[in-house]
């Protein structure tokens, strides 16, 4: 997959708009609230317009096992699979497995590559803000997406 700049740039600048936006499961309002598939939803609709899925409602819980990777196949479906986890750049979605053995459920945006990368995300209790993609995060890392040049 080649990266498209511009549109990676711009996916960047639109997340960052969302910083302070406060967590509200399943929302995804700009400045109102949202959690971190609201965020990716977000910045899809301000890229493409109209979201290409509608969202079944889904559970907070991080520890929940599922039979499928739900997250983690409808972002292959969507977004461009990037086969390498180990280089993130700007603009790029990140899939997390917050515990062993349960599914993926955890997203955020890449907003600075290179040496100290950060991603901006939201979760239970934090608004939508920028963190070091530190070593914690970088374990718990298990795919990495591009938004693409065209929507479905």
């Amino acid at each position: 997959m080649v990266a498209n700049k511009a549109i990676e740039n711009r996916v960047v600048s639109i997340a960052r708009e969302w910083i302070g936006t406060p967590y509200v499961h399943q929302a995804s309002r700009k400045g109102a609230g949202t959690d971190c598939l609201g965020l990716i939803r977000g910045v899809w609709r301000e890229l493409y317009g109209r979201e290409p899925l509608a969202v079944p409602n889904y559970t907070r819980d991080w520890g929940e096992r599922q039979a499928v990777e739900l997250l983690e196949t409808t972002a292959r479906q969507v977004l461009g699979d990037v086969k390498s986890i180990s280089q993130v750049l700007p603009g790029r979605v990140l899939l997390f497995r917050m515990r062993e053995g349960s599914a993926a459920k955890h997203l955020g945006l890449v907003a600075e590559g290179g040496p100290g990368p950060t991603f901006i995300h939201a979760y239970s209790g934090r608004a939508v803000h920028e963190s070091a993609l530190s070593q914690p995060w970088r374990r718990r890392l298990v795919g990495q997406f591009a938004f693409p040049e065209r929507p479905l």
